[in-house]
């Protein structure tokens, strides 16, 4: 009854607060591959919401984001009306396409994902480097439209998370958002499809292989169900690691899911966004994360974020504490098969999430190398402790700081 009150009492607080003013704009840089039709951006759209782009073949890559008009359309294409190798985007992972070219505007009508894709019925070498700034709704209404905009969105992220933590049946645009993403192909290593994040090989110390090699596979839940993969370990100290995150703008996860509600309310108050959603507690050498790192925009952490969970490791490397880590995606709720009640859905490719970790902490400045490592008996198809299937090319990201 404690999280219930609580997130009642952050719906109805919300009628009465101040609400938080989000930047008037927010810009991203992204880098576009032919070798898959759509890319999740990561960035999470509100109703009203306009995003516009700007786009250029990078250096290199002999396509042209308007496309090719000596090929013709086809309906084969994902936007038929459109030359073939154009860039377009959607705003849900369902929606209808929309050509973006080398600029244009995208609006989500309903609130989303941005998703960019080149349009395509193969893999192709086209590489595109786009640009985007998303306009915020709540920013160009009035005070009325604002206020209303903030109660609508804690509104539907308090019944999203009273849903996801007591059950009860899932709406047809939750079962919808649930579906889609990478099918895991049952005994193949699954390539990384985030635009292909080149790190140098490093021959590791045969000592940190050894104990690396020890650490076991996956985690588990209470139950003892087996679940996420390791799949990346960090050498530093607590301090070093936590003003690495930082840096990469990671948020420290809440432990107290009772609690969860009334920060909400003060951080709203307070013009913060709560960005610090508790996670469910899983287990390395039968003990529960150390912490649990995430990356979400405001209000979408419900449903939607980046995150991990981190466990020191009982071995250290040349006086170093060793860190090992299981970094997922969530992208929407499925049914729990053991339970029967919603819970939060992965990405099935995990190594994408691998790489989001990397490229954040490259763009953080605070890591010495990096590196990839295979060891034995890798992970490369499995289920998590709630039955969601998930696959990879079984490496594990090594990481080490400054």
């Amino acid at each position: 009854m404690a999280v219930r009150s609580s997130i009642a009492l952050l719906v109805l607080g919300a009628a009465t607060l101040c609400p938080a003013q989000s930047p008037a704009a927010s810009d991203y840089s992204f880098t576009i591959s032919g070798t898959q039709t759509w890319t999740d951006t990561g960035v999470d759209l509100a109703a009203g919401d306009v995003v516009s782009l700007t786009a250029e073949a990078k250096t290199g890559s002999e396509c042209d984001p308007k496309g090719s008009s000596a090929t013709q359309s086809s309906d084969n294409l994902p936007l038929a009306s459109a030359a073939s190798g154009a860039l377009i985007a959607k705003t849900t992972d369902q929606g209808s396409p929309t050509l973006v070219g080398t600029s244009g505007e995208v609006r989500s009508p309903e609130g989303g994902r941005l998703f960019l894709g080149v349009n395509e019925t193969s893999a192709t070498n086209c590489v595109f480097t786009v640009k985007a700034s998303v306009a915020h709704a709540q920013n160009v209404a009035g005070s009325t439209g604002v206020q209303t905009g903030m109660r609508d969105k804690l509104s539907s992220a308090a019944q999203v998370f009273m849903k996801a933590q007591f059950g009860g049946k899932e709406s047809q645009s939750e079962s919808n958002s649930a579906v889609g993403g990478n099918a895991a192909v049952p005994g193949n290593a699954a390539p990384s499809t985030t635009g292909g994040l080149k790190l140098p090989s490093v021959i590791l110390d045969t000592d940190l292989r050894k104990n690396i090699d020890s650490v076991p596979r996956r985690v588990h839940d209470a139950k003892g169900n087996m679940g996420d993969m390791i799949n990346f370990v960090v050498v530093g100290s607590q301090d070093k690691v936590q003003a690495a995150l930082s840096g990469a703008d990671w948020h420290v996860a809440d432990l107290d899911s009772k609690e969860a509600g009334l920060k909400a309310i003060m951080n709203t108050y307070q013009k913060k966004d709560y960005l610090e959603m508790p996670m469910s507690h899983l287990y390395l050498w039968d003990r529960m994360q150390d912490f649990g790192y995430e990356q979400a925009q405001a209000f979408s952490v419900v449903a939607t974020r980046h995150h991990f969970r981190i466990w020191k490791a009982p071995f250290t490397y040349n006086n170093e504490t060793v860190w090992v880590g299981a970094a997922t995606h969530d992208t929407g709720f499925e049914k729990d098969i053991r339970t029967g009640k919603l819970t939060h859905k992965i990405d099935p490719n995990v190594d994408d999430e691998r790489e989001n970790l990397a490229t954040g902490l490259q763009k953080s400045g605070k890591t010495k190398s990096m590196t990839y490592y295979l060891p034995p008996n890798p992970v490369q198809d499995a289920k998590n402790a709630s039955g969601g299937s998930y696959h990879s090319d079984g490496r594990l990201l090594v990481v080490f700081l400054n």
